[in-house]
């Protein structure tokens, strides 16, 4: 179920404004949006992609609405991947071809085989509550209330979650992946105090009745926002490909509206436009 032709009006307006990437160090922690669950994460001193998926189409799903807002000729040198699940927005096979084979990715349990078979050399599979480095940056894999499938006889057959990256200074980035609401946002919170940033979905929301269990809808998002005790917020999961029946602005302006009426202070909602880019003070 996708909006029709009157949830479809305000494409044209969607915030789509790519600049270039910020200029960092070793110190410095950033994130620039490229769509839906993509992002380039600087921090530690290496680039990391969250869910890369720079095609204009995937399998299933009419074409972006909105351009990939990081152009990938523009991307430094990539040190590492990390991977929610395997669900095609956010596994995207022509993507991740584009990357050298020796590149670092961190995958859930279930998931390396699919990069091994594509020749893939530094793959690190994960458990919940799990961790890995990579020189000096932690990668810790935490639950998400979702599922995993990719073909007709592998439904479930590998673990879906987010991942908390923690820089040497102890500063810390939550990519949330795909993920329902519950009680797994205040787990994460106590168990990797002083978030520094929540990249948290928004979209892809309605029906209710068929995705709460996999998806948040904005004002759930600002509660999780809330329960991780986290200091910013930056949506995602939105303004980039259809897949389910709401307005496809509305996430914005209901997660602008429940921000607000939460207390929450302005300038900690990064709601970002695809191919916007924030640093962290």
């Amino acid at each position: 179920m996708r909006p029709g032709a009157e949830g479809l009006a305000d494409v044209p307006r969607l915030p789509y404004e790519p600049g270039p990437l910020p200029r960092v160090d070793a110190r410095t922690v950033a994130v620039s949006w490229a769509g839906h669950a993509s992002w380039v994460v600087r921090i530690g001193g290496l680039t990391v992609l969250t869910d890369p998926v720079w095609s204009r189409r995937i399998l299933g799903t009419p074409a972006r609405l909105t351009p990939v807002g990081v152009a990938w000729e523009a991307l430094p040198r990539v040190d590492a991947v990390v991977i929610s699940h395997n669900h095609y927005d956010h596994l995207d096979a022509p993507t991740l071809r584009r990357l050298p084979r020796d590149t670092p990715v961190f995958v859930p349990a279930g998931l390396g085989g699919w990069f091994r078979r594509r020749r893939f050399t530094r793959v690190t599979e994960l458990d919940w509550w799990e961790a890995a480095r990579l020189d000096g940056v932690r990668f810790d894999f935490v639950p998400a209330h979702h599922w995993s499938k990719r073909t007709l006889t592998d439904t479930c057959r590998s673990l879906w979650g987010g991942w908390v990256l923690t820089a040497s200074d102890g500063r810390r980035v939550y990519f949330a992946g795909d993920t329902g609401y519950g009680h797994w946002f205040s787990l994460i919170g106590r168990r990797y105090p002083d978030i520094d940033l929540a990249l948290l979905p928004i979209g892809a929301y309605a029906p209710r009745w068929w995705l709460s269990d996999v998806h948040c809808d904005p004002e759930e998002a600002v509660q999780a926002f809330q329960d991780l005790g986290a200091r910013t917020m930056a949506p995602m999961h939105w303004a980039t490909f259809v897949l389910s029946a709401e307005p496809v602005l509305e996430p914005l302006t209901r997660v602008r509206a429940a921000w607000k009426a939460a207390g929450l202070p302005r300038e900690d909602l990064w709601d970002l436009p695809v191919g916007g880019s924030r640093v962290l003070p």
